[in-house]
């Protein structure tokens, strides 16, 4: 058992590293990099040129987790995904680079990316 679980893995970074090569965040366009665990969510608007983090928002932090019950869910995923495009705004971005990080862009991930685009970033 425990070794499907590291092919799992190892077929996830793979996806990962495949999808990071092509894509790259730079100051005008940042990536919108999304993580998900099995309890939680959270989303980075990373700037790739400088190596800095511009933004980020996690089910996790207190104004997200107010009403929740549960962080790994969709509807934290569209809290998440409001918060992290309030936060691109008060930064100056508009338009970012979205990075699944080798997901699916299905359940959690799908529904983080259309509550940001409902705030107003576009990618």
């Amino acid at each position: 058992m425990a070794d499907k679980n590291k092919e799992k893995q190892i077929r996830l970074e793979r996806r990962k590293y495949g999808i990071r090569s092509v894509l790259f965040g730079t100051p005008e366009r940042p990536r919108l990099s999304v993580f998900r665990s099995d309890k939680h969510i959270s989303a980075q608007l990373i700037d790739d040129h400088a190596g800095k983090t511009l933004a980020a928002v996690s089910s996790t932090i207190a104004e997200v987790r107010g009403t929740l019950k549960n962080g790994g869910n969709i509807a934290a995923a569209k809290l998440v995904g409001k918060a992290i495009a309030e936060r691109a705004k008060s930064v100056g971005v508009t338009k970012v680079a979205f990075d699944r990080n080798g997901r699916k862009y299905h359940g959690r991930i799908k529904a983080l990316a259309d509550a940001a685009r409902e705030g107003g970033l576009q990618f």
